[in-house]
């Protein structure tokens, strides 16, 4: 439900390694807690992908749950490696100063994590706080209280469903109303008002939905990464995405002109509508 002082939503949904932040979530504060090196880490959980035909994601949280064995994998352990994961410049002011700029557009912003990361990772970090709803890979606990199998597993072709849930209001995973067909006047944020900000070819089926529905897509990247620019380049070439630009999220940097220039775009276009 739109409050009244809001004239419409608008929804911007994230991926989160190496979009909000340098890296892996995994290679932070986890990794170090195990003294293993990242590239150990990855190699043992992509042979066991390949070797046992497994989904990527799968195959790392078995990995992370065998390797963290001895140091424990309760959720307050995961939660715990959320508090030290570096982001990119301005992403810890970003949330509050984009929803003041559309508050006085009279536009209400709902911030989303798509994520093939750890939710509970995500739960421990200082931004968490900022998110209507995460979504993310996120395990089962024992009575215990110890992680024993994923509970949800979320890679780069299933996170399309969730912006179909963002769109209709579905926000609960097992709310199955979300398959009900529901035209775009009457979503509670139709994919015109929505915004997918990604950085990789795993993005790519969450930024061709909303393109294709007549809403946005962004890709930034890692200055000084090998290789990243010219990734987000192609993708802009492709038609994938409306933008490119760094990783930087800090007041006046191209990502926070665009975003707040598409505001200003739909406001207009709802003036328009409703002259």
């Amino acid at each position: 439900m739109i409050r009244k002082n809001f004239l419409f939503k608008v929804a911007i949904c994230y991926d989160f390694d190496g979009t909000l932040a340098y890296g892996n979530m995994q290679e932070y504060d986890f990794m170090s807690n195990l003294k293993i090196e990242a590239s150990e880490f990855w190699n043992k959980s992509d042979t066991l992908a390949a070797e046992q035909k497994a989904d990527s994601n799968l195959a790392y949280m078995w990995t992370m749950l065998e390797e963290a064995k001895k140091f424990g994998t309760t959720r307050e352990d995961f939660l715990a490696c959320g508090k030290n994961i570096r982001m990119f410049k301005g992403v810890d002011t970003w949330f509050e100063r984009i929803n003041k700029y559309a508050a006085k557009l009279g536009i209400e912003v709902e911030h989303y994590l798509l994520s093939s990361g750890l939710q509970e990772i995500v739960e421990g970090m200082p931004i968490y706080s900022n998110f209507r709803k995460v979504y993310a890979n996120r395990f089962m606990y024992d009575a215990n209280g110890v992680a024993f199998w994923p509970a949800q597993v979320v890679n780069y072709t299933t996170k399309t469903q969730y912006l179909f849930r963002i769109s209709k209001g579905c926000l609960d995973e097992s709310d199955k109303t979300v398959n009900d067909r529901t035209s775009p006047e009457n979503r509670a944020i139709p994919f015109a008002n929505m915004l997918y900000v990604g950085d990789g070819l795993t993005d790519v089926p969450c930024m061709a939905t909303l393109k294709k529905f007549g809403g946005y897509a962004a890709a930034v990247y890692t200055p000084r990464k090998k290789g990243n620019k010219m990734l987000a380049n192609k993708l802009l070439e492709d038609g994938r995405v409306d933008i490119i630009a760094p990783a930087d999220y800090s007041d006046g940097s191209r990502m926070d002109k665009f975003v707040k220039s598409m505001l200003n775009k739909l406001k207009a276009e709802y003036e328009l509508k409703n002259v």
